[in-house]
């Protein structure tokens, strides 16, 4: 039985990621219906959220640099202006311990992203419900999918070039 628990300790004990800082890189938020002097009733929201990823090594071993960046933009439905506009980079460091060098690239800008969310959730709520609109609850991110867009189109690329 001790050589299950041992085993089963030192599979846990390869993979170590911990998060050493979280931060805001930059943000902005632009509020053209304060601008405008737009009124309540003529305001009709639309939802647009892009989201790209960016990763680097750091100069000390087994640290790395995650940015998510977000760009959410609020349109009015009915004359297409922009209610609002967010944009937010949000990144953290990590310590990351045991992955496998052909994996390395996906676990950065797949699971490293997916432990930042939370934070960028709770941010963007709380910066559009203090600019004056009603909270806005980003949906969660397929960062699998994200990845495998970015994949898909770099390879397109390549294929054109």
């Amino acid at each position: 039985m001790s050589d299950e628990v041992n085993g089963a300790e030192g599979a846990e004990q390869q993979l170590r990621m911990n998060i050493l800082a979280q931060f805001v890189r930059d943000m902005s938020f632009e509020n053209n219906v304060a601008l405008k002097g737009l009124q309540a009733g003529d305001i009709s929201p639309e939802m647009q959220v892009q989201v790209s990823l960016d990763a680097k090594k750091r100069s000390q071993d087994n640290q790395y640099e995650v940015i998510s960046k977000f760009k959410i933009t609020a349109t009015n439905k009915t004359d297409n202006t922009t209610l609002y506009l967010m944009e937010l980079d949000y990144g953290g460091i990590f310590h990351i311990e045991g992955v496998p060098e052909d994996q390395l690239h996906p676990f950065l800008l797949i699971e490293c992203p997916r432990q930042l969310f939370p934070f960028v959730r709770r941010i963007v709520s709380d910066v559009t419900r203090d600019g004056g609109f009603p909270p806005f609850n980003l949906e969660i991110v397929d960062f699998v999918g994200l990845y495998r867009n970015e994949l898909a189109r770099r390879q397109q690329a390549e294929a054109e070039v």
